[in-house]
Parts: C-alpha cells; structure tokens; sequence
C-alpha cells in the first residue's frame, strides 16, 4: 500500500539554521521564519504572422502571444527566536558592515524536525549574507520573550530530498 506523506504542521515543528564554515554545530534555532518564495519573471513576446484570418479569410497579420521564462530570483528570509546570549548574527552583521561581505557570504540548511528530532524537511541556500538584524521593544512588565530577528538575502533556494532514517 502506498504510503501518503505526512503533511507537515507548523505547530509540532522547530527550524534549525547551519552556516557553512561556522565552528558552532547548529547557529541557531528559530521558531518563526518567512520570506522562502523563488520566483520566476514570465516574459510575453508578440508577433505577427502572415496567416490569414478573418470571417472571409481577408486579413493578414494575425498576433500570437509567446510566454518564456525569465529571470529567477528568491526573497530575503526573515528569521525569528527568541534572544540568547549567542552573538553569532550580530557578529556576522558587523562583519558585513565592515565590508568584510565576500568572505561572509555563507551557503547553509534550514532543517525542519519533528518532535522526535527525525528530520523531515531541508532547504540550502546559497550566498546568503545579513541584511538586518533588530531585537524587539524591551518591556521590564510581562513574561514575554524577547525576540531577535535577523534578515538575510540568499542568491539560490534549494528543496532537497530528506531519505527516509
């Protein structure tokens, strides 16, 4: 009997982040993440043929429409969790702003798990580097977490085929 996959719930899930070249095993993990769209620029040519059309057959030049594929690109991706003491993004911004950016564009994973750390869903991304990096408003009233959230720019997604563990 063929198996139907699992359809992924957000809510029984946690995203891990790994950046190639970093010494940390995992350089974060986040719990809201947005911004994974690739899309593709459609480009519409029209011509003009010699066919001819009409109710009498009289007129020439009929337009036909030809639609062709452009330019691809890919969104910046909006990563969120809650702040630790980890300085790692920060770190890697001022790096950037330092126009020290070639050498800290990084290729890395988002990893999706589910709660028995099987993984089940992976996207690689290249030459991605950070574009912003904020915390947000600071209230000593409440429980609420702080949150960090860093922006990144990626030149390519990728969806890679998890195998089965």
């Amino acid at each position: 009997m063929n198996e139907f996959p699992e359809i992924l719930s957000t809510c029984r899930f946690y995203l891990e982040l790994k950046l190639a070249g970093s010494k940390d095993s995992v350089d974060g993990y986040f719990m809201e993440c947005s911004g994974f769209k690739v899309t593709q620029e459609v480009i519409e040519l029209s011509h003009v043929t010699p066919q001819k059309w009409g109710k009498d057959g009289n007129a020439s030049g009929r337009v036909v429409s030809t639609k062709l594929p452009g330019n691809s690109g890919v969104t910046n991706m909006v990563l969120k969790r809650g702040l630790t003491c980890s300085m790692t993004f920060w770190n890697w911004m001022e790096a950037v702003q330092d126009g020290k950016w070639a050498e800290h564009r990084r290729d890395g994973s988002l990893v999706i798990y589910d709660q028995a750390a099987m993984e089940q869903f992976r996207l690689e991304f290249q030459g991605a580097w950070p574009v912003s990096y904020s915390i947000a408003d600071v209230k000593a009233e409440g429980g609420s977490l702080e949150v960090e959230e860093v922006e990144i720019a990626v030149e390519g997604l990728k969806r890679v085929k998890v195998e089965a563990q």
